[in-house]
């Protein structure tokens, strides 16, 4: 069972850096991609940046240059750290893990936590 915890959201100024943490308490984290999302209030929400079981991220154009997904196994933890923050990276943002299972989609989510980005 995968059970995700998001951490480090708060409110900061334009320009100033966050670091993300999403911490899983089950004992298969590694074998998961693990992806940030973000919603912002009457908007879908977004995938921000996703890193696989093997270490290769991706990133979502908005955020390219300026954010970095990481994943540390040993501590079942991934990280976003997020530079250069501006006023629309203001959202929830959501922790995901999900694997294919044959032919089943396998995800979990974490309950999110607020960034404020002010300008």
């Amino acid at each position: 069972q995968v059970q995700l915890v998001e951490s480090g959201g708060d409110y900061v100024h334009s320009g100033e850096s966050l670091r993300l943490s999403c911490a899983d308490s089950g004992r298969l984290f590694s074998i998961y991609t693990i992806g940030w999302y973000r919603q912002a209030p009457g908007n879908q929400r977004e995938l921000v940046a996703s890193i696989t079981a093997g270490g290769s991220p991706n990133y979502a154009p908005f955020v390219q240059g300026r954010f970095t997904i990481s994943r540390d196994n040993t501590k079942k933890t991934a990280y976003l750290q997020m530079n250069s923050l501006r006023p629309d990276d203001t959202a929830v943002y959501y922790c995901n893990a999900a694997r294919i299972v044959g032919a089943t989609w396998e995800d979990y989510w974490g309950q999110g936590t607020q960034v404020t980005v002010s300008s």
